[in-house]
């Protein structure tokens, strides 16, 4: 599926409020929690979860960029 930049970039952002309402109403016990929902084989403490998408996404990020530089090509 192709997305036009500004629909993109709309999602991008929306994304951001999203994540951003979720943070603002984390208490700092709430990171020794478990996650809500078990996304391995068993459940892991919401620190820990956030730890790993946060890396998840950088790497996802790093494809973007690669990508990017691919079409830069002059």
């Amino acid at each position: 599926m192709l997305l036009s930049r500004p629909v993109l970039l709309a999602e991008v952002e929306e994304t951001i409020a999203i994540v951003r309402k979720a943070l603002e109403k984390l208490a700092p016990g709430d990171l020794n929690r478990d996650f809500p929902i078990v996304i391995w084989d068993q459940p892991t403490n919401t620190g820990y979860t956030l730890l790993h998408l946060l890396s998840h996404l950088n790497y996802h990020l790093g494809q973007v960029n690669y990508h990017r530089r691919l079409l830069d090509v002059e």
